[in-house]
């Protein structure tokens, strides 16, 4: 018999399996407007989703690495950051800051 209610966790992870695009969007929000903690949440709960195995293999790092790398109070390299995120199909891009919003 099936649960009554899925987890919030649960269910965001979920929707990134399903839906990398929504998973991009994600990522962008939270560099927008989150802190480095919430980043790297962020960064987990997708690489999750992308099987963390997986991320590790692909972007050559050693999972306990990738865990630790990815906890709250991670700070990767940005040739770790990069290699995390292409393992993803993503990539980090500079876009420019609007007039109005400076």
């Amino acid at each position: 018999m099936p649960k009554p209610y899925v987890a919030h966790e649960d269910a965001t992870i979920e929707s990134f399996k399903r839906d990398p695009e929504y998973a991009t969007e994600y990522l962008n929000a939270v560099l927008d407007d989150g802190s480095q903690e919430e980043l790297m949440l962020a960064l987990r709960r997708i690489a999750t989703a992308y099987g963390m195995k997986d991320v590790a293999a692909t972007a050559k790092l050693n999972p306990k690495t990738l865990y630790r790398t990815l906890s709250p109070s991670g700070n990767p390299e940005l040739k770790s950051f990069q290699a995390i995120l292409g393992a993803m199909g993503m990539r980090l891009a500079v876009t420019p800051i609007s007039k109005a919003a400076r």
